[in-house]
């Protein structure tokens, strides 16, 4: 069993004769994790984006303040804290604007598009009609000429790849792929593939631009990556076997133009008040390993660097990696990160990753909250662990995807409309956090992990310290009783 002591969560030790509670840990550290303590580290983090030029980018010193916070907070509880830096390409944009007569745009482009020359790129701007495949094949382009010409294209059906080299084929000189649900048009193409520069739109300034194809526009959209230096934050605890680590993290940065308070602020909150509640020295089996990366969105995450600085045999150390992302979605579903491939298309997983899935999974059933497994994004922090071979779950409550009308009716919320409105805009803030999903997510990730800091072997096939104790003392029980029959 396990009390509650000074804010921390701590289990007693167990009667030698008596089997331990598997649970008793994950029910008091639930019990224990406040959701109003939760809401606290949000403010804090909004506090900080709101004085320092509303980001905490990886960049900026809004994220080292964040980084600070974190740290504050675990050292004050006992923590040892590392900050290691980091490297990574940090994408600076030099220019960002579509011009189409009295119509203006500021569009984000794609990640590994070429650029266009200084001063941009002119011609005649042509709408590929829509239908269930847009621009996804030269068959779209029947009927529209496109040569020396800027193609709009809305989102969906192909991957944005195969838009950009159709609108190539068909002769256009750059391609502007506006969204079909809420939020910026984010995006990215094959480095390998890329043809002409190719940037994303919101749906209301493609449909702006829709309203007055034909007209002369001008596109300017280039980057450059420059070398940047940052940190990222590890502690763990002292007590637990430290050859089996249990790992969990998140993403502590936003993006440059937002203060990222459920995209990533939700996450990193309910992690830091999960490792304040267990505390540094709780009774556990394994060591619990917490993180908090930052650029995930580049070519060099945090995760990766972190990852590398490891020998294979510190990598064999870590058992699992548990992640979170943007898990108090304002129209939130409840999706686990799919660790069997049962959706079809999240790849091959390591070993354990399914166990992780059903761990998830039923702790949220028993609060009778049906879930989905999650397409996952392959960017995302986890990436690089799955990458590496290590078992990996977590939890989701979705993002720029629109809710369907079964996910509504099961989950509650608005059909038809994304699940976080906000995702990576300016507008994801305080108000734009459901607090009872926040709450629900955290308590599921307090729960599994302190499952598997008592035992993990569902997964990796090591068992608890009372199953091996017991098992020790049959086998000198029988060695002793075989001695004495000699």
């Amino acid at each position: 069993m396990a009390v509650v002591v000074a804010g921390t969560v701590l289990a007693t030790a167990p009667a030698a004769e008596a089997a331990p509670d598997p649970d008793a840990l994950g029910h008091h550290l639930v019990k224990a994790v406040s959701a109003d303590k939760i809401n606290r580290h949000l403010i804090a983090l909004q506090r900080i984006a709101d004085t320092n030029g509303g980001t905490r980018a990886a960049h900026t010193p809004g994220y080292q303040k964040s980084l600070d916070y974190i740290a504050g907070g675990l050292r004050a509880a006992g923590f040892e804290v590392s900050t290691p830096e980091f490297t990574y390409n940090r994408v600076v944009v030099d220019a960002a604007v579509v011009v189409a007569g009295a119509v203006r745009a500021a569009p984000t482009q794609m990640t590994d598009s070429i650029n266009t020359p200084v001063g941009g790129l002119t011609g005649p701007l042509v709408a590929v009609p829509v239908d269930a495949n847009p621009g996804c094949q030269i068959e779209d382009y029947a009927g529209v000429d496109a040569v020396g010409a800027i193609a709009l294209i809305k989102r969906g059906g192909c991957a944005f790849t195969q838009k950009q080299l159709v609108a190539a084929q068909a002769g256009a000189i750059a391609a502007l792929v506006y969204n079909h649900v809420d939020g910026p048009g984010y995006g990215g193409v094959d480095p390998a593939q890329s043809k002409i520069p190719t940037a994303g739109l919101t749906t209301a300034e493609g449909l702006a631009l829709a309203a007055v194809a034909g007209t002369q526009t001008t596109v300017d959209v280039r980057t450059h990556k420059q070398f940047t230096t940052s940190r990222y934050l590890v502690t763990q605890t002292r007590t637990g076997r430290t050859d089996n680590v249990v790992m969990a993290g998140a993403q502590l940065d936003s993006i440059p133009t937002s203060a990222g308070i459920n995209d990533t602020g939700a996450s990193s909150a309910a992690l830091l008040e999960i490792a304040l509640k267990l505390g540094p020295s709780p009774r556990v089996d394994n060591a619990v390993r917490f993180a908090w990366w930052g650029a995930e969105d580049v070519d060099k995450t945090a995760a990766g660097f972190y990852l590398k600085s490891l020998s294979f045999e510190q990598q064999l150390d870590i058992a699992m990696y548990l992640n979170s992302n943007s898990i108090g979605s304002s129209n939130a579903g409840y999706f686990v990160y799919d660790g069997d491939n049962s959706t079809g298309s999240a790849g091959p997983m390591p070993y354990g990753s399914a166990q992780i899935e059903r761990a998830f999974a039923g702790y949220l059933a028993g609060r009778e909250i049906q879930v989905e497994g999650s397409n996952f994004d392959r960017q995302w922090d986890h990436s690089q662990f799955i990458a590496a071979g290590i078992p990996t779950g977590g939890l989701y409550a979705g993002s720029f995807r629109q809710k369907t009308p079964a996910q509504a009716a099961k989950w509650g919320g608005t059909a038809g409309v994304s699940f976080d409105r906000c995702h990576q805009q300016a507008c994801d803030n305080l108000g734009n956090v459901d607090r009872t999903a926040l709450d629900r997510n955290a308590d599921a990730m307090a729960f599994v992990l302190a499952g598997y800091a008592t035992s993990t072997e569902d997964v990796n096939g090591v068992p608890p310290r009372a199953q091996r104790a017991q098992t020790r003392a049959t086998v000198a029980m029988k060695a002793t009783t075989l001695g004495g029959a000699e």
